[in-house]
Formats: structure tokens, C-alpha cells, sequence
């Protein structure tokens, strides 16, 4: 078992940037993919990225180019570095973590069975 708290979320302009801290109760580096997962009341919860037990990241569509990842290979925490938000990315935030690899689809919600309680992201002109 393994208890996941995130933080760091907040409110910010158009432009502007966020980094989301994932803290694992326990060493996650080569046992745990991890990943980014985001949803808010009026869609169900999508992929934002994710990280093997490798530490090969994946990024979806609305991620690429703007988000990064950090941390997974060396340390208890995940960082979820975020550039360039847009209004679009308001939403609660999520840490996932699965113990071992992906069976599926790595950006499948279905995948993990471990979660963090969330940190809301506002981006507001």
C-alpha cells in the first residue's frame, strides 16, 4: 500500500507556469508507474502524463511541449512542471501510482490503484 498527497496547485494567469508535487509514503523509483491524471464535474478523468518503472515518460496531446515530469527515478516525489497554461487546463489534479507495469493502456484511469486527493488549478485571465 502506498499513500500519495499532492500539492502545489493554485491560481495563475494565462502564460503562466505551476509545478504539482506528488509525495509517495514509500520508494516508488522502479516499482510503481505513476502518472498525471486531471477531471473536473463536466468531463470524466483524462491522462495529462505518465512514467514507467523504466522512468520513460509519456505525454498526451494537451501535455506535449508544455508539461514535464521530474523526479521519478531518484526520489519519493513526483513533479508535474507545467508551462505555458491555458484556461483549458483548469481542473483538479491527480497523482496515480500502479505497482509494476502497465497490463494495457498506460493513460487508462483503470490502470492504477493507487490516487492522491487532488489540487485544484485555476487558470483565469
Amino acid at each position: 500500500q502506498i499513500r500519495l498527497t499532492e500539492s502545489g496547485g493554485g491560481s495563475v494567469h494565462p502564460g503562466g507556469s505551476l509545478e504539482l508535487s506528488c509525495k509517495a509514503s514509500g520508494p516508488i523509483a522502479e516499482l510503481y508507474c505513476m502518472a498525471w491524471f486531471r477531471s473536473d464535474p463536466a468531463k470524466s478523468r483524462e491522462a495529462v502524463a505518465t512514467v514507467d518503472t523504466d522512468n520513460r515518460e509519456y505525454y498526451t496531446e494537451s501535455a506535449k511541449g508544455r508539461f514535464t515530469l521530474r523526479g521519478h527515478g531518484h526520489s519519493n516525489t513526483l513533479y508535474l512542471g507545467m508551462n505555458n497554461l491555458l484556461v483549458n487546463d483548469t481542473s483538479e489534479y491527480f497523482c496515480a501510482a500502479k505497482l509494476g507495469r502497465w497490463s494495457d493502456d498506460r493513460f487508462s484511469p483503470d490502470e492504477y490503484s493507487f490516487w492522491g486527493q487532488g489540487t485544484q488549478v485555476t487558470v483565469s485571465a
